[in-house]
């Protein structure tokens, strides 16, 4: 699990929770039920109805992965893919099968069976590239959902703050409560930043690093697959793979090592 997202909100609502006390202030003026629920209610509610129902679903299926963080990083795929690589070259691409139980993850176990059963290679290309294109699409629909809600919540905040002022306008003729009134006014319009800034862009920025991290890691388990089904060394594999990936270095032992290590 990466703790990247729950470092960075402990550290953000750590300071503002600083700056309200060193201020003098209390938390419990902030935390007014009434704009709260219009602020976040209704900005889950218009980025709802600007997506459709199927966006909806899997941009809150997408929360699981966003707080756990990439499964691996692009460059854990390489010891596998010349393992695979190693095999093939011994053994023949038929023996890949064997492969399939161990394989790290859906995509490159779907090549390597493609890889067994003899597909040819632009068909396997149209196929990696397909799915690809696919995960792409899902991680870019899941990140602009809620990013959206990003830009609402600003604006509805200020909405908020609005209603309560016209309530404190007709409230004119009790001075003794205006101060009080007006504050709790512009808690819409903070609690819209808020909510735009330290929770939803901030979902929306990371779904989208992880999905870019994804899309690499696949795109290395095709160039692998394709270089294997052209019959390249390990050796082979492995430096291109590793030009692709910006790695340094070389990896020692391949697929095992790296299971074993991950252990």
């Amino acid at each position: 699990m990466d703790p990247s997202f729950i470092i960075g909100l402990i550290l953000a609502f750590g300071a503002l929770y600083a700056m309200i006390t060193m201020e003098g202030a209390s938390v419990d003026a902030l935390l007014l039920p009434a704009p709260m629920i219009l602020v976040l209610g209704s900005t889950i509610g218009v980025g709802i109805a600007s997506h459709t129902i199927r966006d909806t679903i899997l941009a809150v299926k997408s929360l699981g992965r966003m707080v756990r963080g990439p499964k691996k990083t692009p460059a854990a795929v390489i010891p596998f893919l010349v393992g695979y690589a190693e095999r093939a070259r011994s053994e023949g691409l038929l023996s890949l099968e064997q492969e399939l139980d161990d394989a790290p993850d859906d995509f490159t176990r779907n090549a390597l069976q493609a890889l067994a059963d003899g597909t040819d290679a632009e068909d396997l290309r149209d196929v990696m590239e397909d799915e690809i294109a696919s995960a792409a699409t899902r991680n870019k629909v899941a990140a602009k959902f809620y990013s959206s809600l990003g830009g609402y919540a600003p604006t509805i905040g200020i909405v908020g703050t609005v209603v309560s002022l016209t309530h404190v306008l007709e409230n004119l003729d009790e001075p003794d409560h205006l101060g009080h009134m007006i504050a709790a006014a512009f808690v819409a319009t903070l609690w819209g930043l808020l909510s735009a800034n330290f929770i939803w862009n901030p979902i929306a920025g990371r779904l989208s690093r992880i999905g870019a991290v994804e899309i690499e890691r696949m795109t290395l388990v095709s160039e692998g697959m394709l270089a294997i089904h052209a019959g390249a060394g390990p050796q082979l594999v492995e430096e291109r793979l590793r030009a692709l990936s910006g790695e340094k270095g070389k990896i020692k032992g391949a697929k095992k090592d790296a299971v074993e290590g991950a252990s």
